[in-house]
């Protein structure tokens, strides 16, 4: 990969990693609960179990399709850094990690065990896109 392009990308990477994090971590009053204040889910999925049964579908898809989406980057970033798919997974797990434990921390949300699942997931097809626009962009 040529150097300017490689630039670029980490600028938007780390753009990507701060909204990220301003989005999920540091929210507004992230600071006023006090450390340790947050909550912690453990049932995988009993929330978007809820949704589907109050039939609240633009809910189910913007929080299901978000935790995916979100940690997309992740995973294409690796893709086009050299990384492999276990580099994607391990990326995605350890910032979703870091994420719901920020939360927990600073009482900005809840930590769920969905959300590791759905991000770690996103990082992984964030991969296989990467590998999608490589191929295409690198003829054999």
């Amino acid at each position: 990969m040529k150097k300017p392009l490689k630039c670029v990308l980490c600028v938007l990477g780390a753009a990507w990693l701060l909204i990220l994090l301003r989005l999920t971590v540091f929210r507004n009053g992230c600071f006023s609960h006090g450390l340790f204040t947050g909550e912690i889910e453990l049932n995988a999925f009993a929330f978007y179990a809820q949704l589907i049964r109050r039939r609240n579908w633009s809910y189910f898809i913007y929080l299901f399709g978000g935790n995916i989406a979100w940690f997309a980057p992740a995973g294409f970033f690796a893709r086009l850094f050299g990384g492999r798919l276990l580099h994607a997974l391990a990326a995605g797990l350890l910032l979703s990690l870091v994420v719901e434990a920020g939360q927990f921390i600073l009482g900005s949300g809840v930590s769920e065990l969905d959300d590791l699942i759905l991000n770690t997931l996103g990082a992984v097809l964030g991969y296989a896109f990467g590998c999608i626009v490589l191929r295409r962009a690198v003829p054999r």
